[in-house]
């Protein structure tokens, strides 16, 4: 293919916005055309990241411009900020990929609830699909706007999504223990973020609290064509990059761990970035660092009929830019794999 996609970012000294930046580079059918931050607005983004000297020199414009310049635009911004630039987008007969949480909820009560405010543009949202590219490729197929999905929720989706939809386990009462890296939490630190607070430590935060609650259990429901609940507890790793999910869910009677692993591979056996591993190989984080690829395993505990799944993916990978990459590859009709093939460090 000899076209070349002008891509845009606004917000790209993020932790994600950066992340996008970097892999884009590679994109064998992208362009990065311009990008915006309002804390570094006339900066070099190489002055920001020393990593990017003499491989990018892109000066930090302004949102509009960046909207001006592209075929695709990328937002990587807190809640609340993403639908204007996305309804500008469309105007402007612009794709819009919002790596934040404006479009990753259906309803627009839930989002008050959890976020605070109200849909500025409802029309928009109902022509906005949510993009687990494994899960709901069909559905973003010739769309203009997709809702990034959040970290927690694409490595829960992923590693529940074959059992639900089969009707393997029960929809209620579902337990989510998850751990993420530091960068999860952005780049402006805080308390808990901050080096001295997070090294050598160790702590579960927002308990049956989190923001991402309502996106799992949407996104659960719309797999299992149940009312799906969940009890969600996300805790904070001392590393950089990664997160970790352990599910609980109750087999349905009759069902065995060969019965779900047969199934786990059928459904994943021709997805590129899903990887159920040996039985007895253990998910490990650093096994999926820098890398688009989610890995899976399955136990069965036999004293209280549980499904036990693990899924570890790279939190700003998988669980950001490296999925937007691929929604981007979807929307374009590239090769889904294109820019985001990247090979996970071995140490």
């Amino acid at each position: 293919m000899n076209m070349r996609i002008k891509a845009g970012i606004i917000g790209a000294t993020g932790y994600a916005g950066v992340e996008l930046v970097r892999l884009l580079l590679r994109h064998p059918h992208v362009t990065v055309a311009a990008i915006s931050s309002v804390s570094y607005e006339g900066q070099s983004i190489a002055d920001i990241y020393p990593s990017l000297r003499d491989i990018c020199d892109l000066t930090c414009g302004c949102a509009q411009e960046v909207i001006a310049a592209s075929d695709v635009v990328f937002a990587a911004l807190p809640h609340g900020l993403s639908q204007d630039m996305a309804m500008d987008c469309i105007k402007a007969g612009k794709k819009f990929i919002d790596l934040g949480a404006d479009f990753r909820l259906d309803d627009c009560d839930t989002y008050m609830k959890w976020y605070g405010s109200e849909y500025k543009h409802p029309e928009l949202h109902k022509s906005a699909v949510y993009g687990i590219p494994e899960l709901f490729r069909n559905d973003i197929i010739g769309k203009s706007v997709v809702g990034n999905p959040g970290c927690y929720p694409t490595s829960i989706a992923l590693g529940l999504a074959p059992a639900l939809r089969a009707g393997m386990v029960d929809t209620r009462g579902i337990v989510i223990d998850s751990k993420s890296g530091v960068s999860g939490a952005g780049r402006k630190p805080t308390p808990t973020t901050h080096f001295p607070e997070c090294n050598e430590s160790f702590s579960a935060y927002k308990v049956a609290a989190h923001r991402h609650t309502p996106e799992i259990e949407q996104t659960l429901s719309k797999i299992s064509g149940e009312k799906a609940t969940v009890t969600f507890v996300p805790h904070l790793l001392p590393v950089n990059r990664g997160i970790l999910s352990t599910m609980y869910a109750r087999l349905k009677d009759g069902v065995t761990l060969d019965d779900v692993r047969t199934l786990y591979e059928n459904t994943y056996k021709s997805e590129y970035f899903v990887r159920l591993l040996p039985q007895g190989v253990e998910v490990d984080v650093k096994n999926v660092r820098c890398s688009n690829y989610c890995d899976i395993q399955l136990y069965t505990d036999p004293n209280t009929g549980l499904l036990i799944v693990t899924s570890v993916i790279d939190n700003m990978v998988k669980g950001a830019a490296g999925q937007a990459i691929q929604n981007l590859n979807l929307l374009f009709g590239l090769k889904e794999t294109d820019g985001i093939d990247m090979i996970p460090p071995a140490f």
